[in-house]
């Protein structure tokens, strides 16, 4: 199970890329709804949700948890008792987390960058506490995948179906979907 998390503000691309190269990898992914079944993006898209917060379960199938990015959607996720329950299970466990944009910040708040390589949305590399910035749009560090914004949306969800499945099922999607980078 993956959760993809979106607050009132979130960045559409970065949230709804993900989740269809996900999805296409074979993936079982829930969009959650923080604050409700419907949730409207940073450019007025609003998005019907899978589940809410409240809806949530923890458990030994989570294979990962993803934030967009986008203003005030990671601002609204870090407000989120929920989803601060579900990055603190992730940590624990070393369970992938997937933040883009903005949203890393919400990681480096936490000191889960500590010691880690990381990038972020431009102007926000002073939010990823303890990390090492990355010269690359997409950068894994152990269970930790951050990217940087809208434009590597695609790279940042294929980078997450290559973790939860292989480096081959991914070229093999990135080819499908005619990603010429990957």
């Amino acid at each position: 199970m993956i959760y993809v998390f979106l607050a009132n503000g979130f960045e559409e691309i970065e949230a709804l890329s993900p989740v269809d190269l996900l999805r296409r990898s074979g993936k079982d992914v829930k969009l959650v709804g923080v604050g409700g079944n419907v949730i409207t993006g940073s450019h007025g898209i609003a998005v019907q949700t899978d589940i809410t917060e409240a809806e949530i379960t923890l458990g030994k199938d989570l294979e990962m948890i993803v934030l967009p990015g986008g203003m005030p959607g990671t601002l609204n996720l870090e407000k989120s008792e929920a989803v601060q329950t579900a990055i603190d299970f992730c940590a624990e466990r070393e369970i992938y987390i997937g933040a883009i944009c903005a949203a890393p910040s919400i990681l480096g708040h936490k000191g889960l960058l500590d010691g880690r390589k990381a990038i972020a949305y431009p102007g926000f590399e002073t939010q990823l506490t303890g990390a090492e910035i990355s010269e690359h749009s997409v950068e894994q560090s152990g269970f930790i995948i951050t990217a940087q914004g809208a434009g590597a949306a695609l790279a940042f969800g294929l980078k997450l179906a290559e973790v939860l499945t292989s480096p081959e099922k991914a070229q093999k999607l990135a080819d499908a979907v005619c990603y010429p980078e990957h």
